[in-house]
């Protein structure tokens, strides 16, 4: 898919249940993806831990992680991410280091500090007040201690986990997990695809404060984007209108399924909704394989990132299968 000199591409998938579909569906959907994009060269794909969603299927993110890693051979799959605060980081290294023996040098482990869902809803996974965000930095250094060689004095061990080096990375979508990536010299993945305003901020932060380990030499900085590419820009206008009907219902407090694409999208959404939805996704790439290839290497010389991830959340399984494969093919132009 790539040269050399190419930024990799990789996959983000919330495995979308879309209106009228299933969630054994979804998961189908999600697999075929996988192997198309292995087959097309991407360099990884991640699976995203919601909850109580009901159009977004993958909230046992980590069963997922070990579904699609079976279905393929040599993709890196990987969490993007596991919200750390709902889990114990003993269970999560367990989990990932089974992960890790069972397909060895192909699993990543990205991890966010937000509950993935609403406070109610955090409240239930987490049980207790410990698991809150404020000790994020503290369960990330308890995590990746389960992944390092075992130390003489150690009693609790990640069996399996302990010694596998699984690769961690922080994500974010403020500044502060900018911060804790540079302070602990991890890889980056900032979430532009449903925050974009500190994007720039975010990344000037982290390579400037970022600071060398055991791991990582110097900051390695990837970028989510939403992108859609048809084989005309109005065909994919058509189908981001299923992205902005869902954050529109996110904004109403009603999610729900993927909703069908429809022709007109101010016919079904007030104006002011409209507006904030765009706003949320407007470093979105929509358009023909040229329109895509001209953002994407927009965005590349203005975040200067060392890899891009793709979000392509569409309605229909074969459009989304097609603009991958458009989006594939203009990777090679890619270069930083």
């Amino acid at each position: 898919m790539s040269n050399s000199s190419s930024v990799p591409l990789s996959v983000l998938d919330l495995s979308p249940i879309i209106q009228g579909g299933t969630i054994p569906q979804a998961f189908t959907r999600s697999k075929e993806l996988a192997i198309l994009a292995e087959r097309l060269g991407y360099h990884r794909y991640w699976m995203a831990e919601h909850h109580n969603m009901a159009g977004i299927a993958s909230s046992a993110t980590s069963v997922l992680v070990g579904y699609i890693a079976g279905a393929t051979s040599t993709i890196r799959v990987g969490a993007g991410g596991v919200m750390l605060p709902n889990h114990s980081p003993l269970v999560i290294a367990e989990q990932f280091g089974t992960l890790a023996s069972l397909y060895p040098n192909r699993i990543d482990l990205g991890l966010g500090r937000a509950p993935g869902t609403n406070q109610e809803t955090a409240q239930a996974l987490r049980r207790n007040d410990h698991d809150t965000s404020e000790n994020f930095p503290a369960n990330i250094a308890e995590l990746t201690g389960y992944f390092d060689d075992e130390k003489p004095t150690q009693t609790i061990k990640a069996i399996p986990g302990q010694g596998l080096r699984v690769p961690v990375w922080l994500l974010g979508s403020s500044l502060y997990g900018a911060q804790l990536a540079a302070r602990m010299g991890l890889p980056y993945a900032f979430a532009s695809h449903f925050a974009p305003d500190m994007m720039l901020q975010a990344l000037e932060l982290y390579r400037r404060e970022f600071k060398p380990s055991a791991d990582l030499k110097k900051p390695y900085a990837m970028v989510c984007v939403n992108a859609i590419a048809a084989d005309t820009g109005a065909e994919a206008e058509y189908m981001f209108t299923s992205l902005q009907q869902h954050f529109v219902n996110m904004l109403r407090g009603t999610p729900g399924p993927l909703p069908h694409p429809v022709e007109d999208i101010n016919s079904v959404v007030a104006k002011h909704e409209l507006y904030s939805a765009n706003h949320t996704l407007s470093l979105s790439v929509i358009g023909d394989k040229n329109g895509v290839r001209n953002g994407l290497q927009n965005l590349l010389k203005e975040t200067d990132a060392d890899e891009i991830m793709i979000n392509g959340q569409i309605f229909d399984h074969s459009a989304r299968m097609r603009s991958f494969e458009l989006i594939a093919e203009i990777s090679a132009d890619l270069a930083k």
